[in-house]
């Protein structure tokens, strides 16, 4: 917990960023050649507020004879000595801004803790979801899954978030027919699939007061990305990690780290790994997923389900070759997931949050799969004669896991 107060000239609500060189990115209208598949070292595009440029699985479609440029070399430069064992001449060499970049953060944490700086509590108990790591891990599936089983427990979930990637920073309700320009494409899904009432807004204390005071019943919040964001005090926190772990243990820009790998989970923590196996020397839970089936996009826009026939329908594209798009932080784990159920796939990895408009895939694509994160952006209209196929993710949480959640919330509800 964050102790209160707040003077003027205290470190800012979030971590500084230290961003390495940032490659050049595709023009939105690009209509490239079907890449093959990308490989670890693809280029990547850095985001304000989000992991910089260089983060790890992020990478951009570029035009078949674009060479690549220098920037690009050195952001996949950066993402092979981040995910080295350990730390490498180049990460050694970024050692010097690591330290400053810790000292920053250091001094943050204290402002926190002697109360200079002031953690909003929120009208509600908050759990957070987030992770230590520059790139995607699996927040949003985390979210979705943590939302169904709150609400399977007999409580009234509701979810913040900053809205990553849309134009404006006013306190907005995620609606299922929102624009994902407006309010994010990882809110919008999170509305979609789960049904529960989501806001967002720039401070996530704004968005978890107008949706308290919207939504009376809600009786526990889910911060979509908020680990780092220590103004909102929370009383559960979810750490996920993917397959990688903590990468070479470094903090950025040295390593993949926004902050120290702690030597054991934190008392109100909870580490969750959507992997396998654990990917760090930290006690945690493995999540399980699976893809749950495939519907055409207009069905998916109405809203049905991923049944047995969505899943025959999904099993049935072994017979023919489609093309896999995916604007995510880490395409290569979509991609993964088609070819394990049998599918031959023409992958297509875009950068995270890629706007899809117009479509990115070649004009006169017979077929192409999407994930969800990406079709709420795409218009059916601006895909021509090309069918667009929708593929759900199953995640689900061990009973353990969302019980120690639960246990944390009814620990704060006790007088």
């Amino acid at each position: 917990m964050s102790p209160q107060g707040a003077p003027k000239g205290a470190p800012p609500d979030r971590p500084p960023e230290l961003s390495p060189p940032k490659p050049s990115v595709a023009p939105q209208d690009a209509r490239p050649e079907l890449p093959p598949a990308a490989p670890p070292d693809s280029p990547v595009v850095a985001s304000p507020d989000r992991p910089p440029a260089g983060s790890p699985g992020v990478p951009c479609v570029a035009p078949s004879d674009a060479p690549p440029t220098s920037s690009a070399r050195a952001a996949a430069a950066l993402l092979r000595s981040w995910y080295r064992p350990a730390p490498d001449a180049l990460a050694c060499s970024l050692s010097p801004l690591a330290w400053l970049y810790g000292a920053l953060l250091a001094a943050r944490r204290l402002a926190y803790r002697r109360g200079w700086r002031l953690a909003h509590a929120a009208p509600v108990p908050v759990v957070v979801v987030g992770n230590l790591v520059a790139g995607g891990a699996g927040k949003t599936p985390t979210v979705i899954a943590l939302v169904q089983a709150l609400r399977a427990a007999g409580r009234h979930p509701g979810v913040v978030s900053r809205g990553f990637g849309r134009h404006g920073e006013a306190t907005l309700a995620v609606a299922v027919d929102s624009a994902a320009s407006a309010v994010g494409d990882e809110p919008l899904l999170i509305r979609r699939r789960t049904g529960a009432p989501v806001w967002v807004a720039r401070r996530r204390i704004d968005a978890a007061r107008a949706l308290c005071a919207a939504h009376p019943d809600v009786d526990v919040l889910v911060a979509d990305d908020g680990l780092q964001h220590l103004a909102l005090a929370r009383q559960a926190e979810i750490i996920v990690f993917d397959e990688r772990g903590a990468g070479n243990g470094r903090l950025l820009p040295a390593g993949p780290l926004r902050e120290p790998l702690p030597a054991a989970v934190p008392p109100q923590a909870c580490v969750l790994y959507n992997a396998p196996a654990p990917s760090t020397a930290l006690p945690g839970a493995l999540a399980r997923r699976r893809l749950a089936g495939a519907l055409p996009l207009a069905a998916w826009r109405a809203g049905a389900p991923f049944d047995q026939d969505a899943l025959h329908a999904l099993h049935a594209m072994r017979e023919r070759r489609v093309l896999a798009a995916a604007g995510l932080a880490a395409p290569e784990r979509f991609f993964t997931m088609l070819e394990t159920e049998g599918l031959a796939i023409e992958r297509l990895p875009l950068a995270d949050h890629h706007r899809f408009d117009p479509p990115p895939w070649p004009a006169g694509t017979p077929e192409v799969v999407v994930t969800e994160k990406d079709a709420v952006k795409l218009d059916a209209s601006r895909c021509g004669a090309t069918r667009v196929w929708v593929a759900g993710l199953d995640f689900e949480l061990p009973a353990g896991f969302v019980q120690a959640i639960l246990q944390r919330l009814d620990h704060h509800d006790r007088p």
